[in-house]
């Protein structure tokens, strides 16, 4: 075999185990049992429990804001950020929140709000510190 040959088959497995790494360090949507199970920070998508409301006093303490929400598999669990309420929390149709869950308490580190149709296709998310992000999708 030519010397060429085997350096372009050392470089495509090389590009491949690379490829194949690049996915297996990929997130996967998990919900509040299988968060509870793990010791890393989960992705968990659901619904706000709108029913159960929320809490939030931006004079009290504005570092502080909970809620209940309702996993893809229908589990409720409570929800704290330990940061400011999102802007137009109240219209987001689907949360992906990330974070841990200790007790039976999820505490996120930030929430991805989906918004409803005015900004269709539009994610939207919401840091500790108070800092929005808009993803648009292409």
């Amino acid at each position: 075999m030519r010397k060429s040959a085997i350096i372009g088959l050392i470089t495509i497995a090389i590009c491949i185990g690379f490829l194949v790494s690049l996915n297996a360090d990929t997130d996967t949507y998990s919900n509040f049992t299988q968060a509870a199970t793990s010791n890393k920070e989960e992705h968990v998508m659901g619904h706000w429990e709108k029913s159960k409301g929320m809490h939030y006093d931006a004079v009290k303490d504005p570092n502080h804001f909970a809620f209940f929400m309702k996993d893809e598999k229908g589990e409720v669990k409570k929800v704290v950020l330990n940061g400011t309420k999102p802007q137009d929390f109240e219209r987001s149709e689907k949360l992906v929140l990330i974070g841990k869950m200790e007790n039976d308490t999820f505490y996120a580190s930030k929430i991805l709000m989906k918004c409803p149709s005015k900004y269709k296709d539009n994610l939207v998310e919401i840091q500790q510190d108070g800092q929005v992000k808009q993803y648009k999708k292409s």
